[in-house]
């Protein structure tokens, strides 16, 4: 449960998929065969693969986006802050509603951008100095919050007012668009594949990570406007490989091709979402703090009102995910400040939430395994007092949720432990 990329299980039509690729290096029919399905499905005339999700985000940010300038996004995500910032010298300009940060709520599309901040934001940089308008279906550090198909039209008729690139992260659009269908009242008539491709229609350029909505390692950038793939297709045998297969085999290519064909099956698009739905509706009725409404991708628990006597230098959900392997095995994730990486000058940047995410990939897991986390949830509620924070004692210069390494302060861990074993009992 540490994350949903990678870990979704494959159908058994996307494994027959392995032993039928074309395994060719260059002009491989399965890659026209997966370009079939991203045009059937999506609605994109071009697409081009590349090796996953962070590979397509440094091929935008290089191309499109503008030294001393900013991109614009509804919310950030770690390795798409990192590319604008790193790889384009820009700005990553988080233009949020106020409703975003508000963990305990009802609001429908927490994932919505603020048309007025958009607005905003265009006057003081400039269109000259905005290199793209990104929307990220569904918002991953916000707890998994979809944005709705009125505020992505709103945005697409600021951008073309100022003649601004709008593009869509889609690694999770099957979820978004099924949310769309649940709670947009002028969609519930419509399918979730009908939704995908109005989804899809609204932004110039899409990308995804293939590990989370096609359960195939890999991802793609795809476009209807020849002029933007054109201006792409000579750096990616740079960094990634040829044109027809981008950085993956071809036995993956033709999963995915299969994979994006099934995303738009609402007990497909929908499954991880209900059962994330009645993991959050069981913890919330407990009184234990998590993000509502349900969102996509994972339970995400408020670590700040969990273990509220943490200050925030000390890591406060990186310390509830260390408790909650203890006392449970689970790998959940951090994601808060430990997930933020210092600014240039040494400073710590805290987190606007501090969430530990417990996520379900699709087809893995039954109600079994969340009612176990929701008993071990319950218990390090009621003895959250032992649970303390965290240091770091390595840390690397970007992305350091991958390889930093922290220790207990007051060596709370072994109290914890000591604690949980008298309690459980039994072999441990």
């Amino acid at each position: 449960m540490l994350t949903d990329s990678g870990v979704n299980a494959m159908s058994d039509n996307q494994f027959a998929a392995f032993l039928n690729a074309d395994d060719a290096y260059a002009g491989s029919m399965t890659f026209y065969e997966f370009a079939d399905a991203v045009k059937d499905i999506l609605g994109y005339q071009y697409v081009m693969n590349v090796h996953q999700g962070r590979a397509a985000e440094h091929l935008l940010a290089k191309i499109f986006g503008k030294p001393g300038g900013a991109v614009i996004t509804n919310y950030h995500f770690t390795t798409t802050k990192a590319h604008i910032e790193v790889t384009s010298g820009s700005a990553c300009l988080e233009l949020y509603a106020d409703e975003a940060l508000k963990t305990k709520s009802t609001h429908p599309f927490k994932g919505n951008m603020d048309i007025q901040r958009l607005k905003d934001a265009i006057k003081k940089w400039g269109k000259d100095k905005i290199g793209y308008v990104r929307m990220e279906a569904t918002t991953n550090l916000l707890g998994g919050q979809p944005f709705s198909m009125e505020n992505l039209k709103e945005v697409r008729k600021v951008c073309d007012q100022h003649g601004l690139l709008t593009v869509m992260d889609g690694s999770l659009i099957a979820e978004n668009a099924y949310f769309i269908w649940k709670r947009e009242k002028e969609y519930q008539n419509k399918t979730v594949a009908e939704i995908i491709k109005e989804m899809c229609s609204l932004v110039d350029l899409f990308y995804l990570s293939g590990r989370k909505n096609t359960c195939v390692r890999g991802g793609f950038i795809a476009t209807n406007k020849k002029e933007l793939i054109e201006q792409l297709e000579p750096w990616l045998p740079l960094y990634e490989g040829f044109y027809t297969y981008g950085g993956m085999s071809m036995r993956e290519i033709g999963a995915m091709a299969v994979g994006l064909r099934e995303m738009v099956d609402p007990a497909v698009a929908g499954c991880s979402i209900e059962q994330i739905k009645y993991f959050v509706e069981k913890l919330d009725g407990m009184g234990i703090p998590v993000v509502t409404p349900p969102g996509g991708l994972a339970c995400h628990v408020d670590a700040r009102k969990f273990v509220n006597h943490i200050p925030k230098e000390h890591y406060i959900a990186g310390a509830l995910t260390a408790a909650l392997y203890i006392a449970s095995g689970v790998r959940a994730m951090e994601r808060g400040t430990i997930s933020t990486d210092r600014a240039k000058d040494g400073k710590e940047v805290y987190a606007d939430l501090e969430l530990t995410r417990i996520a379900l990939p699709r087809r893995v897991y039954s109600i079994s395994h969340i009612e176990y986390i929701i008993d071990r949830l319950n218990w390090i509620y009621k003895n959250r007092e032992l649970i303390k924070g965290l240091r770091f004692i390595s840390e690397p210069p970007v992305l350091r949720f991958f390889l930093g390494k922290l220790d207990a302060l007051d060596n709370w861990g072994r109290k914890f432990c000591d604690v949980f074993k008298k309690d459980i009992g039994g072999t441990w």
